[in-house]
């Protein structure tokens, strides 16, 4: 995009950006590991070698390497002259062996000297100035605390092979060095969910023998990082090789803090992890004029904090980027706030420019422009004005000054998701309940065929008595006899085409059985059964299943050996059949020549009777369509019930977090909710499907205190005169809802109602007797206790709010704001403004932004120090939290308490 080189957000194109993910391989070999260690052949140099698989990690955007030979660090120079240019990061250190066998990542600063590594070495007894296999003289977790002394980083290796942690140790030995405070990393080969059956609830800090006091995030004991052996450049391509790290700063100390909270700054190297979160974006921002110029921000895409002192410009940056959004506050104290920053803070000439990213349906960059008090203008990536606005640029971008949150609680369709937060999702419900809709269309759909070939079929019969007694006059004119052969003829065919119907069941039984052979065995596999004590028993079940195999395979051949042959038999009856149809045929064609002669039309005789012989399998198929008729509306009574059981009970979860929402709050709020008080979901259907003036039953439905939608379609099926007794619906309408189609009324017993929430707080002083008052009737402050959990609720588009912690105190930051905040940052970007050190910290902010001011707003200069952009892996930003936010030290405290450092 055209920019000028003064533009500020040209500049800030080149400034830092906070943590982002780092493509890291941290068990990366020297050219000597393949042939030293595993005995096979190295053709090269080391310095070839080097190279290769730095230009190979270049090409795959792996930006971080560890290099952590067997007790050696000569290989490290090599890799560090490679990546010279190159924007890699080279970690010297050493793979160790404690001197119980474990293997143990050791990584050090991307400056510690050859010489200073070797020292380390000896520190953990390894003298040999040369790659080796010898066993530290320290044991694990000796070496972790080591490690840390000596401000390098220690990863377990291979946990779960041979020299891992979970292979070496075992008992009480396994349990205390997994509780070591410090081992913060493991290394395995793929997802926590592939990890073997045993070791999965120790890592998921789920086993209570192996429970940390201090693990490292709500679903993690300690950090988890894909780190495996790279021997030559194509390792690197292997998923267990590397995984992505969020720093800063690429450092020990960006790696730390990672482990320390895995759950935002490591992804394994699953496809999730190479595939960005696609959301809308605010790119760069910046100011020509005004209390801000000169100033330019680039934005990370995920978590923002605004921090500064007071009048520093944290709310000028917020409500410019309201201004510049063309965005308009919701109340009319907001109105003012707005209006006056932008009169005497921005004031008259200043240039607000933004630049946004947006991914669908493609990705484009747009620059929006808005000089006060001009309308804003939006530019394309070819600097081209463009026709589109702000809020078509990027859609649903929420901004929201001091005070103001409170004013969303005028949304009731936004307050009804309130809870959302709190619910405990149980994914297996919410899959039944999927399959459970996608059931009840299978069976509408179903019972609706049946019954249309049903009426078909009632329609062709009933041309059945007509045609036996024509037939029966045929019959009378003594045709029967002469042309008896001849008819039976027509029956004989039938049973002869039947034949083969009865034996395709069968042949597509050995298809199936085929499908099934040869039976897989991979799960008895020598590999699969290698870490069960019983491998030995279980391994007796691969030759009982290779057996079966075998006999199910000759099984298989004899069952289409006998199937040939019968296809044979049928053949040679067929035959042989032909034969006496053909000699049938010309005695009947004799016939039909002497009663054309006496003008009686035998032919019609014999049409009449293949006509009622073709009409006569349909009274079968009737007799079976009403037996699958019975079937399907059985199993869909079965399925309704199980609806009803499963709405209830996702209801039941809704008004159980209502409770926990009053526990959590302490009697500070009050929520009722209420199942399928949203009947709009029902009033649309009828109004698209049933049609007519329906406004009067609808006004009724939607009063009714209760309403039941089995019970409506039961009213509706039992006709007019039960729809207006149930609900006192108008005549004419009761008969438009009772005359509706089958369809229709088994398309009302599968809607949902959503269920509806109402909030009330307690607005009494503590101590006294509550008193409750509705959201709408509070004050702002009292409304953002409740409408901040709304806030954060699933967008993708970026969220905006000035000082999110006015009238919260710092618990419910902590447990309320916090924890979504963390979850939904991944998915959505959030700019913050705030003076609680709590939301960039507890939130491992990946950008924090310290502002400063020289003088007042109206004549004042406020400025971003490079210094002061980072997140807290960055030592100038976290003493900046440290001094500047309430609250500083204490964040830190907590989180040291929760993750042990």
């Amino acid at each position: 995009m055209p920019l000028n080189a003064e533009d500020s957000v040209a500049r800030a194109g080149a400034m830092k950006t906070g943590a982002v993910f780092h493509r890291c391989a941290l068990q990366v070999n020297p050219h000597h590991y393949r042939g030293t260690f595993r005995g096979q052949q190295a053709g090269g140099d080391a310095r070839g070698h080097a190279t290769a698989v730095v230009a190979r990690a270049s090409e795959m955007g792996v930006t971080v390497l560890a290099i952590t030979d067997h007790n050696d660090v000569s290989g490290v120079r090599a890799f560090q002259d490679a990546a010279q240019g190159l924007g890699i990061t080279i970690f010297p250190g050493f793979e160790l062996s404690s001197s119980e066998g474990i293997h143990v990542l050791c990584i050090y600063s991307p400056g510690t000297s050859e010489g200073k590594l070797g020292r380390f070495l000896g520190e953990f007894g390894i003298r040999e100035t040369r790659p080796s296999s010898q066993l530290s003289s320290h044991p694990f977790d000796e070496i972790l605390s080591k490690v840390r002394e000596q401000n390098g980083i220690s990863i377990a290796a291979h946990v779960t092979n041979a020299n891992g942690l979970f292979e070496v140790l075992e008992g009480q030995a396994r349990i205390q060095a997994w509780r070591s405070d410090d081992l913060l990393a493991i290394q395995i080969p793929g997802t926590v969910e592939d990890l073997p059956q045993e070791v999965r609830p120790i890592v998921q800090n789920k086993n209570p023998d192996y429970r940390k006091a201090h693990p490292a995030g709500e679903s993690l004991a300690v950090a988890v990082v894909n780190a495996g052996d790279v021997t030559e450049p194509a390792d690197l391509e292997e998923a267990s090789a590397t995984c992505w790290i969020k720093m800063s700063e690429v450092s020990v100390e960006g790696l730390r803090q990672a482990f320390l909270d895995p759950g935002s700054r490591i992804r394994l190297n699953d496809r999730e992890a190479s595939e960005p979160d696609e959301h809308g974006e605010l790119v760069a921002l910046g100011w020509e004029g005004g209390f801000l110029d000169s100033v330019a921000v680039r934005l990370n895409p995920n978590l923002n904090v605004l921090v500064g002192g007071r009048g520093a410009g944290k709310s000028t940056v917020v409500e410019s980027l309201r201004y510049v959004l063309g965005l308009h506050p919701i109340g009319e104290e907001a109105q003012r706030t707005h209006q006056g920053i932008v009169r005497q803070v921005l004031r008259n000439g200043t240039k607000v420019s933004l630049l946004v990213r947006r991914h669908r349906p493609t990705t484009r960059q747009y620059r929006i422009d808005r000089t006060v008090p001009n309308p804003p203008v939006v530019r394309d990536e070819s600097g081209q004005i463009s026709n589109l606005l702000p809020a078509e640029v990027l859609p649903r971008v929420e901004v929201y000054g001091q005070h103001e949150v409170s004013e969303l609680t005028r949304s009731s369709e936004k307050l009804t998701r309130l809870l959302d937060r709190f619910v405990e999702h149980d994914q297996a419900l919410e899959r039944r309940k999927d399959s459970i809709r996608r059931d009840l269309e299978k069976t509408r759909r179903s019972i609706l065929d049946v019954s249309d070939e049903l009426a078909q079929i009632e329609e062709r019969l009933a041309a059945l008595p007509g045609l036996e007694e024509t037939l029966e006059r045929f019959r009378d004119a003594g045709l029967e006899d002469r042309l008896r052969e001849r008819s039976l003829l027509v029956r004989e065919e039938r049973v002869l085409q039947s034949v083969p119907d009865r034996v395709q069941p069968l042949r597509e039984i050995l298809d199936g059985l085929r499908q099934e052979i040869p039976i897989d065995r991979v799960f008895l596999s020598q590999k699969a059964l290698e870490d069960l004590p019983g491998r030995e028993i279980l391994a007796n079940a691969d030759g009982i299943l290779n057996r079966l195999s075998r006999d199910v395979e000759e099984v298989a051949k004899r069952f289409d050996g006998a199937l040939a042959r019968a296809d044979e038999g049928i053949a040679a009856i067929r035959s042989r059949w032909n034969e006496r149809k053909h000699k049938v045929q010309r005695a009947y064609e004799k016939i039909l020549r002497d009663l054309q002669k006496s003008a009686v039309d035998g032919e019609e005789f014999i049409r009449l009777r293949k006509e009622i012989e073709g009409l006569r399998p349909l009274r079968e198929r009737r007799l079976l369509l009403r037996r699958l008729a019975d079937e399907h509306m059985e199993r869909r009574r079965t399925l309704l019930a199980e609806w009803e059981d499963l709405k209830a009970e996702e209801f039941r979860l809704l008004d159980r977090a209502a409770k926990r929402v009053d526990r959590k709050l302490r009697d500070r709020v009050q929520v009722a909710v209420t199942a399928g008080g949203d009947r709009e979901p029902l009033f649309e259907l009828l109004r698209r499907e049933v049609g007519g003036r329906l406004s009067e039953a609808i006004d009724v439905l939607s009063n009714a205190k209760e309403l039941s939608l089995p019970q409506f379609v039961d009213g509706c099926r039992s006709g007019p005169n039960a729809v207006q007794q149930m609900y006192s619906i108008p005549p004419a309408q009761a008969r438009r809802l009772a005359d509706a189609p089958p369809g229709v009324l088994m398309h009302i017993e599968e809607v949902e109602l959503p269920s509806t929430t109402a909030i009330r707080l307690n607005t009494a002083p503590s101590g006294d007797p509550p008193v409750w008052q509705a959201l709408e009737d509070l004050s702002t402050g009292q409304k953002a206790t409740a409408v901040l959990l709304l806030l954060l609720l699933e967008s993708d588009a970026p969220l905006i709010v000035d000082q999110p912690e006015d009238d919260l105190d710092n618990r419910f930051i902590t447990e309320g704001i916090v924890p979504r905040m963390r979850e939904e940052k991944r998915r959505r970007q959030f700019i913050f403004s705030t003076h609680n050190a709590n939301i960039p910290v507890l939130g491992d902010a990946e950008l924090i932004l310290g502002l400063t001011a020289a003088g007042g707003a109206d004549h004042g200069q406020a400025r971003i120090a490079s210094e002061h952009v980072g997140s807290i892996d960055t030592r100038s930003v976290r003493e900046l939290v440290e001094d500047l936010l309430e609250g500083g030290r204490d964040a830190f405290e907590t989180r040291r308490l929760k993750y042990g450092f």
